[in-house]
């Protein structure tokens, strides 16, 4: 006797794309970036100096928003790739919605360094009033190391996903964090709405991160 099995069709709806790459340069750049963000920590103010939840950070420095507008060539040759990638991300998973004759740009709006030292870590956030953001390792420190921390985590965006737990949604509590392990002159690039962390560092050097904000601007 033959039986009849239904066929059963799986749809994966509202997804949210994140993207990794290697910094264009990485090795000519390190240095100079470093150094740049280095002279820069020496004339702060605070450990904060965006002045932005500070009680959520620990032992990191943090720079005022506008790093990545220094008059320094290499600076500017850094800013230059990363729009020039994210605008890349952005036409990657937009461009069967935008117009055909549309033209973009992309435009870090808001940049900062983090220096974070042993025992640093940020809490979960997310960031407003920009369309993407990324984080460009520029030194991971010893994150790579089993251990050590300084992984960045990315939190589920469905808030009502765990809303009731059974057998039946045991798949949902295993994917409601990932965590990314960087290293060296990676760029991780997500949406804005992703609410991410700085797990607590534990190394003998610095993990050095430059991280922006970016908007689309069509034309």
């Amino acid at each position: 006797m033959n039986q009849e099995h239904n066929v059963l069709e799986e749809i994966h709806v509202w997804t949210t794309p994140l993207f990794v790459t290697q910094m264009p340069d990485h090795t000519f750049l390190k240095d100079a970036l470093l150094a740049a963000v280095y002279q820069a920590k020496a004339s702060q103010l605070t450990a904060i100096d965006s002045g932005i939840a500070p009680k959520a950070k620990h032992a990191l420095h943090e720079s005022t928003l506008d790093f990545l507008e220094l008059a320094d060539a290499n600076v500017m040759e850094a800013k230059r790739a990363l729009e020039e990638l994210v605008l890349e991300v952005a036409y990657s998973v937009n461009h069967g919605f935008w117009p055909e004759e549309m033209q973009a740009d992309a435009h870090i709006i808001e940049s900062w360094y983090h220096v974070t030292q042993n025992g640093g870590y940020h809490d979960a956030h997310s960031h407003p009033n920009c369309s993407w953001c990324g984080i460009y390792y520029l030194e991971p420190g010893d994150a790579h190391l089993t251990g050590k921390g300084g992984l960045n985590r990315f939190y589920d965006p469905r808030v009502n996903a765990e809303h009731y737990a059974d057998p039946g949604t045991a798949y949902l509590g295993g994917h409601g964090v990932w965590d990314f392990t960087p290293t060296d002159g990676q760029i991780i690039i997500f949406p804005s709405y992703l609410k991410h962390s700085a797990l607590p560092y534990f190394g003998d050097k610095d993990r050095v991160v430059i991280a922006f904000n970016c908007v689309i601007e069509a034309y």
